[in-house]
C-alpha cells in the first residue's frame, strides 16, 4: 500500500507471533481483559475492533488525562499502546483474516495502524481523504479481498472527526470513501452503538454520529463502486458457483467471472464452489485443471469446496432416462447436420414421436457405444416453434468413446452443459448462477430444464462479456496458436491467459482491480488494455528497482578528461523514494557508455547530466563517415542539474556490464474487433515479438524470476530468465504502462 511521501509512517512495530508473551497460555485465544483510558479521550478504534473481533472488554475510563491507553490481562499480563492493543486484538480475533491473510497482507495492515491517526490530524485531514479516495477507487477493503482490523482502525478514525464527517458526506466529494465507509457501517452495526457512544466525549467531532438509518439512506442514494444486488439474496443463503470447463488455462474473461463470483459469495457472507465442467472429454486434461486451481489460487478466490460435473454422471444418466420414460426426453438418430437445420427452421424430427420402448432401446445402444448409439442423440421435448430456438429441442446427451481426464473409460455417453449445468446447480444447492449476458438466450431453457427435472429453481445474475481490442478470448482459438506454435505455450506473454498477463509482466492486484471496477455491469463494451496497465503501473511504480540498460549496438563511449584516474564505488538506492528496494553498487570510471540516441543530438560546448553523478561539458564529437564514434566531455559537477535540457543514463565502462535481451510483444492479430463470420487466421499478426540485445548494470545479476524493474528512461521490465552465465544473457519482458502500448501492424 503505497502511502503519499508526506504521510508515510515511521517503521511500525514488529508483528507480535503467537509465542509471544501478548497471548494466553491457548496459542492467540483472547483472555479476559480490562481496557484502560482517560475518560476525555476513549480509543474508539479499539473498543471497536474488539466489537468487530467478538473480544470482550470491561471499559475502565479512570486513567489520567493524556495517559496511554492500557489492556489488563486476566492473568496478570498487561498491553500498552493503542497500536500494540490493536495488534493482539487483530491476532486474538475470531474474524478469518483479520490480521492478513499472509505476512505482505499483515504489514500492509500495520502500514495502516500506523496511519489511521494521521487522519486526525487538522493539516492532514484533507490529503488523508483524498488520498484514501483514490486508494478505495476500486477497491472494497483496505487490505486484501476481505475485512481487516486496517478498515475497522481508519474507519474509526474517520467516525471520530465528527462534524468533519458531517462536511465530507454533504460535499459529496470524495464518493469512493464514502461508499466504503458507509458499506462498513451496514454490514457491522455495532460500530454505530460505539460511535453513537463514544464520538460525543473524544474532544474532537462534539456532533452527534449519524444514525445507522441515516447512513443506510446515504449510501442507497448515492451508489458507488461495485456495490450490486441479486435478487432474492439473503445474508448467509448465498451459494454461487465458478464453472470453467478444463479444456484450457482461465483467462481474463474468466477472472471476471471468478472474482465476481468472489465479490458476491464474501458480500453476503455466503458459499463458493469451484467446479470443473468436465462433459467433453476430448478437450479436457488434468493439466488443465491444476492450471486452473492454480490460478484460482493466483487470483485469491477462497471456495468452499471443489467439485466435478463428472462426480454427477450416474445421477444426471438416471435424469436422463427418467426423462425419457416421462415423455420429456427422446432419442434422435439424425444426423447432425440434418438436425441443426431442423432445429432453425423449426421442423420436428421423425423421431420426436417415437414410443418411449423404442427411446429407452436407442438409449441403452448409447449408453454401450454401439454402432447405433454412436449415431444417436437424447434432446429434450420441449418446444420446435418457439421463437427462442434454444428451446427447439435442445440436445441433453451424446456419444463419445474418448478417455475421460478422471473417470477414464468408463462412460461412451456424456451430457452436455446445457442438461447438466442446472441439473448439478440445483443439487449442489446454488441459489444464484452467475453468467454472461451473451448467453441470455439460454435463460430460458436453464429454466425449463430445471422444470422438467422437477429440481427448484436456481436464480441466473447476468453480467457482461469482458471483451478486449485486438484479443481472442475463444480456448478453441488459443489452443490453435499453441497446436501451430505461434506462442510458445498457454502461459505465453502475448497470451490472455492469467499466467501469461502475469508473465507479461502484470500484478494480480491490477488485474483484480480492474474486474471490480467493471462490476457486474450488463453493458457490452469493447476494453482497451492501456486501462489495465495503467492501474498496473500505478502499482509498480512506487516500489519497483530502478537499473541502467544502454543498446549494446547502439552506444557510443563518452571520455571524461578530468574524470577518476582510478574507478570507484558509490552504494545508491535502487529506488530514490521506496527503501524497501534496497541498494546497488555503481562504479565510477572516466570512461563511460551513453546511448547513441543521445549522442546524436548533442553539440559540442553543450552541458548535460550524467543521472546520479552530476554534469558535464561535451568538448569534443569524433565522427566517421556521419557516424559518431566517441564522444570527449570534461566534468562539470558544480552545474546545476536543472538548468540542462538532456540527463543521460550511462554505464560505466567495465567488464561487469551483464548481456540483457529486451523483449516487446505486440498483438496476435491485427483486427480490433473480429465478427463472428470473421476467419481470425486472416488476421494474424507476422510480428508479434521483438528482442533487443542491450547491456545492464551489474547489479541486475542479482535479479530473480518474476521481479519487476524499471530501466531508468525506457520503462518497466519483469525478469523472466535471470542471470545464469556471462555467455548467456538476462531476459526482460516489457511491460505496457498505459502510454506506449503496441499496436497490430
Amino acid at each position: 500500500m503505497p502511502l503519499p511521501p508526506h504521510l508515510r509512517p515511521s517503521p511500525g512495530i514488529p508483528l507480535p507471533t503467537v509465542d509471544s508473551p501478548l497471548f494466553g497460555s491457548q496459542g492467540g485465544k483472547m483472555e479476559e481483559a480490562r481496557l484502560a483510558f482517560a475518560q476525555d479521550s476513549p480509543p474508539l478504534a479499539i473498543i471497536a475492533a474488539a466489537k468487530i473481533a467478538g473480544v470482550s472488554l470491561t471499559i475502565d475510563p479512570s486513567l489520567a488525562s493524556g495517559s496511554v491507553p492500557t489492556l489488563h490481562l486476566g492473568s496478570g499480563d498487561f498491553i500498552h499502546g493503542i497500536n500494540t492493543i490493536l495488534r493482539y486484538i487483530a491476532r486474538a480475533a475470531t474474524v478469518p483474516s483479520f490480521y492478513g491473510q499472509d505476512a505482505i497482507q499483515a504489514a500492509h495492515v500495520d502500514q495502516w495502524l500506523e496511519y489511521a491517526p494521521v487522519i486526525l490530524s487538522g493539516s492532514e485531514f484533507e490529503a488523508a481523504c483524498s488520498f484514501l479516495d483514490g486508494f478505495l477507487a476500486s477497491r472494497t477493503f483496505l487490505v486484501g479481498y476481505s475485512l481487516s482490523i486496517a478498515d475497522i482502525v481508519v474507519w474509526s478514525n474517520i467516525a471520530g472527526t465528527g462534524q468533519r464527517l458531517e462536511s465530507l458526506r454533504r460535499s459529496k466529494k470524495y464518493q469512493d470513501l464514502i461508499r466504503w465507509f458507509n458499506s462498513i457501517a451496514v454490514d457491522h452495526v455495532a460500530l454505530d452503538e460505539v460511535v453513537a457512544a463514544y464520538v460525543g466525549k473524544r474532544g474532537i467531532g462534539k456532533s452527534p454520529a449519524p444514525s445507522l438509518q441515516e447512513k443506510v439512506q446515504d449510501w442507497k442514494v448515492n451508489p458507488s463502486g461495485p456495490e450490486i444486488d441479486l435478487p432474492g439474496a439473503k445474508v448467509g443463503e448465498v451459494c454461487v458457483r465458478f464453472a470453467p470447463e478444463p479444456s484450457g488455462y482461465l483467462h481474463i474473461g474468466h477472472a471476471k467471472a471468478g472474482l465476481l463470483n468472489k465479490y458476491f459469495a464474501e458480500r453476503y457472507k455466503g458459499r463458493l464452489i469451484a467446479r470443473f465442467d468436465d462433459t467433453n472429454p476430448s478437450k479436457e486434461s488434468n493439466e488443465f485443471v491444476e492450471n486452473i486451481l492454480e490460478d484460482i489460487d493466483t487470483m485469491g478466490i477462497k471456495y468452499d469446496t471443489v467439485t466435478y460435473t463428472s462426480d454427477y454422471f450416474p445421477k444426471l444418466m438416471e435424469m436422463a432416462e427418467s426423462l425419457i420414460k416421462q415423455g420429456k426426453a427422446y432419442v434422435d438418430n439424425t444426423p447432425k447436420q440434418q438436425m441443426k437445420d431442423e432445429r432453425m427452421a423449426g421442423t420436428e424430427s421423425k423421431c420426436r414421436n417415437n414410443t418411449v420402448e423404442e427411446n429407452l432401446s436407442l438409449w441403452r445402444e448409447m449408453v454401450n457405444g454401439t454402432e447405433i448409439g454412436m449415431q444417436c442423440y437424447v434432446r429434450g421435448k420441449l418446444d420446435m416453434q418457439d421463437p427462442n430456438k434454444t428451446l427447439r429441442d435442445p440436445v441433453y446427451y451424446r456419444c463419445n468413446t474418448d478417455h475421460h481426464h478422471r473417470v477414464g473409460s468408463k462412460y461412451k455417453v456424456y451430457p452436455t452443459y446445457d442438461f447438466a449445468c442446472p441439473f448439478v446447480d440445483a443439487l449442489e444447492g446454488v441459489t444464484h448462477a452467475l453468467r454472461s449476458s451473451e448467453y441470455h438466450d439460454r435463460n430460458a431453457q436453464y429454466h425449463r430444464i430445471l422444470q422438467d427435472m422437477g429440481l427448484r429453481r436456481v436464480e441466473i445474475y447476468e453480467f457482461s462479456r469482458l471483451n478486449l481490442v485486438y484479443t481472442l478470448l475463444s480456448k478453441r482459438k488459443l489452443l490453435w496458436f499453441v497446436e501451430n506454435k505461434k506462442v510458445d505455450d498457454w502461459t505465453d506473454p502475448r497470451f490472455p491467459t492469467i499466467q501469461g498477463i502475469l508473465r507479461r509482466g502484470l500484478k494480480i492486484e491490477a488485474l483484480v482491480q480492474f474486474i471490480l471496477e467493471q462490476g457486474a455491469s450488463k453493458n457490452l463494451n469493447l476494453m482497451e488494455w492501456d486501462k489495465l496497465w495503467t492501474i498496473n503501473k500505478k502499482i509498480i511504480d512506487p516500489v519497483c528497482a530502478r537499473h541502467t540498460a544502454v543498446l549494446k549496438d547502439q552506444r557510443v563511449l563518452l571520455t571524461l578528461t578530468n574524470g577518476p584516474q582510478e574507478q570507484f564505488i558509490r552504494i545508491l538506492p535502487r529506488h530514490k523514494k521506496y527503501e524497501g528496494a534496497g541498494n546497488k553498487a555503481t562504479t565510477f570510471t572516466s570512461r563511460i557508455w551513453v546511448e547513441y540516441a543521445d549522442a546524436s543530438i548533442m553539440s559540442t560546448g553543450q552541458e548535460v547530466t550524467l543521472m546520479d553523478w552530476g554534469n558535464t561539458i561535451i568538448k569534443e564529437i569524433k565522427t566517421e563517415n556521419g557516424i559518431i564514434t566517441q564522444l570527449v566531455g570534461e566534468l562539470h559537477l558544480e552545474g546545476s542539474v536543472k538548468l540542462t535540457k538532456l540527463k543521460l543514463t550511462w554505464l560505466p565502462d567495465i567488464e561487469d556490464l551483464v548481456s540483457l535481451s529486451l523483449v516487446e510483444f505486440d498483438y496476435l492479430i491485427t483486427k480490433k474487433k473480429l465478427e463472428k463470420q470473421d476467419d481470425f487466421v486472416k488476421y494474424l499478426n507476422p510480428c508479434t515479438r521483438r528482442e533487443t540485445l542491450a547491456l545492464g548494470d551489474p547489479n541486475m545479476r542479482n535479479l530473480k524470476q518474476g521481479e519487476i524493474i524499471q530501466l531508468e528512461r525506457k520503462g518497466y521490465y519483469r525478469c523472466d530468465v535471470p542471470f545464469i552465465r556471462p555467455s548467456k544473457p538476462i531476459v526482460l519482458f516489457a511491460i505496457p504502462d498505459g502510454r506506449q502500448q503496441p499496436h497490430a501492424n
